[in-house]
Parts: C-alpha cells; structure tokens; sequence
C-alpha cells in the first residue's frame, strides 16, 4: 500500500515531514496557551486518584480539539481519539496510543514562583503538569492535521491521561477498563532533569526497576526503660533489620543484579520511658532482573525472620508489587530517535548507558503490547532540582520539544504501519 505521506512534498531546506506538513507554525501559535494551561496545572494540583478538577479541564480541550472523549476511565482518567474506525477495505483500523500522568505529589513547594501551588501540601514536583501540556498540544497538533489532511491520520489515535501514576495504581486501572484494548504501540514520555531542555534520553530495553512496597512489623514485649533486659525490644531490634537487610544484600546476593531496599517510614514505641513491643517500617524494593525480584519477597521474609529471631522477636512481612520493570521495544525506541533528530537537530538524542531503579507504572500499560518511553530534558541554563524536590522547577522550553517529538513519532508510526497494510 502506498503511504499518504508520500503525497506530501517537503518544503525546500525544511525537515522532511515535519516541515512539509507545516506543523510548527501551528505550534506556535498555540505554545503561548499550552504554558498557560501548564501553569494553571500547577498552581492546582491534585493527589492520586482525586484528579477531577484536571481531567475535566482535559476532556473540555480535547472536545475543542476534535477529539472524542470517554471520562472516568480507570476512576479518574481521561480516553480520547482521533481517526478512523475502518481502513478503506473495511479492516479495522490500527491503533496507536500515548499515555501521559496527571496527578501531583504531597509535597510542600519552595519554588516561590509567581503560579506556585495555592493547595498546602501539594505540588506538582515529579513534572506531571508538563507531561499532561504536552499530550493535550499532541491533541492540538494531530486535531488540526486532521482538519486540514484526514487522509495523513490513518489510524485511531488514542491518547490516555492517567491518574494515580505516583501511587502506582492508575495503569491497572485504566487497563481494567479497557484503555489499551486493541492497542499496537504505547509512547509515553518523562521530563528529566539530568538532561538539559531541548534535548531527549532514550535507550532500547531496561528503562526503569521492578519495583515493590515493603512492610515489616516487629514484635517484641514492653517493659520499663531502666530495664531493657526484662523485655524484648522492637526498636532495637527494628534497627538490626534495617541495617542486617542491607548487608545481607551485598554477601547473599549477586552483585551483578543490584537490590536496592530503602525504608522511608518508621513508626513505633508510645512513651519515652517505656520498651516499644511494636514498630512498623515502610519501605520500597527495587531490582531490574525480574526472575531475581520474582525471588524477592520469599528471600526477604527469611531475612527478616530469621534477624528477629535472633534477637528474641517476631516479624510480620508484607510484600505488595509496585510495578514491573518498563522495557522499550528496540523498534519504537529508534523511531522516537529519528523522530527527535529530525525536529531537534544533531546531537541533541542521548542514547542513555543506565537504566533507572526508580518505578513506572507505565510498564503495567504494556503488557502484551510493544511501547517505550523517553526521557524530556528539562534543565534550564541553571540546572533543575531532582525529581519529588519541593524546589523543582522544570524548563517551560521542554514543552514545545515533548510536543514536537511525540507528533512526529505518532506520524511516522502510522507512515511506516500504512505501508505494511494489505
């Protein structure tokens, strides 16, 4: 089958398909409204599983867009589409999806920017106002291409806006409801402050861990502070877990698929003169080989057991997974390359060495399904504070390059999936 791209002829000295279809002056109009959308996402935002107020202001701009939209998918979340049902033979017609995360963190902003967070306690501070900016001007951009050529748009187009990514709950939700249902292949896309704005990581195969929740509870018996030897206490022996877990990772396991356990939350003891019999400890385990983090929980609960044990206590373990590791498809990986040297220009497409150990829901999204995620330089001529800081301030200049790069590659999907059709 021939491709409609080929109908088109690019402009002389412009990139070969972006230019010729004339989508960056379209951009600009629209960038200076895109920022102000993405500003008042971030004076508003809203915790996991509670994003009513963004999703509404989402499907509203999508339905502008000429996109038709479904809402309440996977409680909070957002579906919409573009393009045709049926190819002209009458074959359904592919579907290609992007997903992008809407919801905030309980973080206290320090930023002292002039659309700071107005909610005590919560602030966009992991970039999701941005990754929610950047789909709804996909939509902007695609909605106009489709006015002006529906012939270019030769597959439904399905954009998923998804809540609760930060508790890790919202991918299998709106997976339950169908939001990937016949889907081929899934972008998604992450601001990074380690690259500079204008710029893009990608990297084909591990991009983020296993990553799984931990809770120990500690047992012991109370007793009087002035005699500690008549009772048995928990958070001596909560401290010899935390500290034994940790070298018990480096002599026990393989030093070649890293383990790393962090606790983030301990909680016990209810008088300053009094033995605790009972403390709590939170924390997160993360590996990137899934056959070593399938053998995580069981090798975990031994360790602790048996650490308890041999202080005169008891454990409770409570193992839950977060999410699967997030493997970039090779194929779709290069493409989003290209795509971003075509717009961006040489050298500005990092091919990342090292995967990340934090988590990404986005893998519960590709299950049976070919997909992968790059990362969105946000670093201003300043630099930007990490991910999850209450001073985290990323580029506004990423908006336009994550618009940019995720069109194009949508496009060039269905270019290269239209010549491939019978």
């Amino acid at each position: 089958m021939t491709s409609p791209f080929q109908t088109i002829t690019p402009a002389s000295g412009a990139a070969p398909l972006w230019g010729a279809l004339g989508l960056g002056p379209v951009l600009q109009t629209s960038l200076a409204e895109l920022i102000g959308l993405r500003r008042h996402l971030h004076r508003h935002p809203e915790l996991s599983g509670h994003e009513q107020q963004t999703a509404a202001l989402v499907a509203g701009e999508l339905r502008r867009w000429g996109w038709q939209v479904r809402e309440g998918v996977g409680r909070t979340g957002v579906v919409a589409e573009l393009g045709p049902q049926h190819l002209g033979g009458g074959a359904a017609a592919p579907v290609v999806a992007l997903r992008v995360d809407m919801d905030a963190l309980p973080v206290e902003e320090r930023t002292g920017l002039a659309y700071a967070s107005s909610q005590q306690g919560l602030m966009h501070a992991c970039g999701h106002d941005i990754h929610t900016t950047v789909g709804l001007g996909v939509a902007q951009l695609l909605g106009d291409l489709q006015r002006r050529h529906p012939e270019l748009i030769s597959a439904r187009l399905r954009l998923l806006f998804q809540p609760a990514e930060e508790t890790a709950q919202g991918a299998a939700w709106m997976r339950a409801d169908g939001a990937t249902q016949d889907v081929e292949a899934l972008f998604g896309v992450h601001v990074f402050p380690s690259l500079p704005v204008g710029t893009i990581g990608v990297r084909s195969g591990s991009l983020t861990a296993a990553a799984g929740e931990l809770e120990i509870e500690v047992l012991g018996e109370s007793g009087h502070g002035a005699r500690p030897h008549q009772s048995t206490d928990a958070i001596w022996i909560a401290a010899r877990v935390v500290s034994g877990l940790q070298e018990a990772i480096s002599r026990r396991l393989d030093a070649l698929h890293p383990v790393v356990v962090s606790f983030g939350r301990i909680e016990g003891g209810k008088a300053y003169n009094v033995i605790a019999d009972h403390v709590r400890l939170l924390g997160t385990v993360r590996c990137l080989d899934t056959n070593v983090h399938a053998q995580l929980p069981g090798w975990i609960d031994d360790t602790v057991q048996a650490l308890c044990r041999g202080h005169g206590g008891e454990a409770r373990v409570h193992y839950r997974l977060i999410a699967p590791p997030v493997h970039n498809d090779p194929g779709l990986t290069q493409l989003v390359a290209d795509a971003a040297q075509e717009v961006l220009g040489p050298g500005k497409v990092e091919w990342l060495e090292q995967p990340s150990l934090g988590a990404e829901d986005f893998a519960e999204l590709l299950q049976g399904i070919r997909g992968t995620m790059f990362r969105l330089g946000v670093a201003g001529p300043g630099g930007c504070s990490p991910l999850h800081s209450n001073t985290f301030n990323p580029d506004e200049g990423s908006i336009a390059v994550g618009i940019q790069v995720l069109s194009l590659s949508l496009l060039r999907w269905m270019a290269a999936r239209a010549l491939v059709e019978p």
